[in-house]
């Protein structure tokens, strides 16, 4: 990835200050199984943009600059109307990537096709035993106040403080090149608004009192529970590709996150209690699944369950109560 950002930032000027940034599971010490695929976020810092929402979400946004940019290289990017379209800078990242990965000569690695909707540039890496996939985000940072929609989320006043939840809406506002499925006209120049970065920061920081889970600290189970959560899904995933093809890891972080603000004191989540506090969320993520409604935790008027899916959401409901009530057999398999 070094070597590739380095490149990046040589071949076009716009990204000459683009950084790289871990997400993902990886990064946040939860990730279950063998690590296979990584989250890079290039990160690239923009001068003040304007937002227009693209949809009812609050999470999709069409961008535009506040004023004509000091790098002129950028107007490549913008649509007539002066939007800034994600996918043709997706498409000039791409074209840089897929030119160097030519020149990287102790691996075999390759670009991914492209798939429909997916913000990620895939990279594959062949490297015996196994093969690596690393997706590449692009990721736009601005040094502004976060957008209206936000306002009511990030409930973690009980949970992480007051204080903690207004140093974190200080922070930079992310957004990644994400298609709107529910734009008229697919033209891919919408953006998404990303807390990844908030995200691997909760999860690192995650006790209600500063010392939870230091070396000297009281443990607690939380990080546990999200990883089991994770697992469950991924084995049920396997079992039923179609049927679940919808389902990510997100929509179980989601909700895990929403558990640590029900139940937001370390006295909840005793090291001890794991497979206690890991029912308590599954039952949580049950009844979400069952109502078709799991509120995004940063936009409280985004469902990430969307209402057409009802049936998939009951079918994986139905199995994850099977999954509860017998023991967990998909673990034993």
């Amino acid at each position: 990835v070094s070597h590739l950002v380095q490149a990046i930032r040589a071949k076009d000027s716009c990204f000459s200050s683009i950084e790289r940034q871990s997400a993902g599971s990886y990064y946040e010490r939860v990730k279950i199984s063998e690590p296979n695929e990584f989250d890079i976020m290039l990160v690239m810092p923009v001068p003040r943009i304007q937002l227009d929402e693209a949809d009812d979400t609050g999470a999709f946004y069409y961008v535009s600059f506040k004023r004509s940019p000091k790098e002129k290289g950028w107007l490549k990017f913008l649509e007539e109307d002066g939007k800034l379209s994600a996918f043709k800078m997706l498409q000039a990242l791409r074209d840089i990537i897929k030119q160097e990965v030519k020149n990287i000569k102790d691996m075999e690695v390759t670009v991914a096709r492209k798939k429909a909707g997916c913000p990620a540039i895939t990279l594959q890496i062949k490297n015996p035993p196994s093969e690596i996939s690393v997706d590449i985000i692009l990721t736009l940072e601005a040094q502004q106040s976060w957008p209206l929609s936000t306002q009511a989320g990030l409930k973690i006043e009980q949970w992480l403080g007051t204080k903690v939840r207004r140093d974190m809406r200080f922070r930079s506002l992310y957004l990644v090149a994400k298609q709107n499925k529910n734009e008229k006209v697919l033209r891919g120049n919408t953006w998404r608004l990303s807390f990844s970065h908030i995200e691997k920061d909760i999860i690192k920081n995650h006790g209600n009192s500063k010392t939870c889970c230091e070396s000297d600290g009281p443990k607690c189970c939380r990080k546990g529970c999200l990883k089991l959560l994770k697992y469950l899904l991924e084995q049920l995933k396997m079992k039923y590709p179609k049927e679940l093809e919808k389902f990510c890891s997100y929509h179980v972080k989601t909700a895990f996150l929403h558990s640590c603000v029900t139940w937001p004191n370390d006295s909840d989540w005793h090291l001890g209690d794991l497979d206690h506090c890991f029912q308590q969320c599954l039952r949580f993520f049950v009844d979400c699944l069952q109502r078709s409604q799991l509120t995004h935790f940063f936009i409280p008027q985004y469902n990430l369950l969307s209402l057409e899916d009802k049936a998939k959401h009951h079918f994986l409901s139905r199995k994850i109560c099977h999954e509860l009530n017998n023991g967990f057999p998909v673990f034993h398999e």
